[in-house]
């Protein structure tokens, strides 16, 4: 499903669980005719078979249908413990009241909610601003499903007033919290002072420390974000983290801006490499694949 015919019906229906139901059977359905076929969202039921298991669990009528040896899983299986982190501070609200980030964020994370589900993954989420406003432990049954897209339906309201990003101090807390060989997904802009860059990759070290798998999906609208493309010269810049108003001409410094902000995101970048941390750039108008296809591609590693 297109990112703003989601967002459409979003607003029509107001039922984030039903929409990011929508948006997962569109992926599914467009993954059977990808490169990554291969690749099962319905490990509710089976698991591939590897040599060692049980063969008291092999189900033939599948093997049968499919000639792959796949065993029967039984409800009360984990395979592992996703831990959400969604930024929803101030400028995670942009660009529009309706087309912004915040809005592709949580409905990727709905949607990462449901894949986790329907693989009887354990899941949590957290969501910060200057400090963790929610947070939940991870568990895998439906009450808490329903329990945490209430909580990301209130993201979907009015932008807080003024509500800054603490990424590192969020991170240093959670990295305490989190239990070992869990994989944790953070949302974010990554907007921030570069006084805490450092601290941030820190923290990030710490989680992986714990042995965790990290993935950073950095959201952003790329066309005003990381091009400064804006329908007119002369605009105002109003700062929604602190209210800072700015009158600018964007084509006197749009290279310099292209210029800073990709060097921002190669030592973003060059920090995630370094650390083993999977760094996947997020445009909100390119809808949701690349998300979920990374999700499956990190869950796959981890088995």
């Amino acid at each position: 499903m297109e990112y703003f015919s989601a967002l459409k019906e979003l607003q029509q229906f107001k039922n984030l669980e039903y929409l990011a139901k929508q948006v997962v059977e569109g992926f599914v359905t467009g993954l059977h005719k990808s490169p990554f076929h291969g690749f099962s969202v319905e490990f509710a039921e089976h698991k591939s078979y590897n040599p060692g298991d049980s063969i008291k669990n092999i189900d033939w009528k599948l093997y049968g249908k499919t000639e792959k040896l796949y065993t029967k899983r039984y409800e009360e299986e984990t395979n592992l413990r996703c831990h959400l982190v969604l930024d929803i501070s101030s400028s995670m609200y942009y660009p529009a009241a309706k087309e912004n980030k915040i809005r592709f964020a949580t409905l990727s994370a709905a949607a990462l909610i449901i894949l986790l589900k329907k693989q009887r993954d354990a899941f949590a989420l957290t969501m910060f601003d200057n400090e963790i406003q929610f947070s939940s432990d991870a568990k895998s049954t439906s009450t808490h499903q329903k329990n945490l897209f209430f909580e990301l339906e209130k993201a979907l309201g009015e932008a807080p007033i003024q509500a800054k990003t603490a990424l590192p101090a969020v991170l240093s807390s959670l990295a305490d919290r989190i239990p070992k060989r869990s994989l944790v997904i953070i949302l974010s802009d990554f907007f921030q002072k570069n006084e805490n860059h450092e601290q941030m990759f820190a923290a990030l070290q710490h989680l992986k420390y714990n042995q965790n798998e990290v993935v950073l999906f950095h959201i952003m609208d790329e066309k005003t974000e990381l091009d400064l493309n804006f329908n007119t010269q002369q605009i105002e810049f109003v700062d929604i983290e602190n209210g800072e108003v700015l009158k600018l001409n964007t084509n006197s410094i749009q290279q310099q801006y292209q210029e800073s902000v990709k060097l921002y995101l190669t030592e973003l970048q060059a920090k995630c490499y370094q650390y083993k941390i999977d760094f996947v750039p997020s445009n909100i108008t390119e809808g949701f694949d690349k998300v979920l296809t990374n999700f499956l591609i990190k869950r796959s590693k981890m088995h």
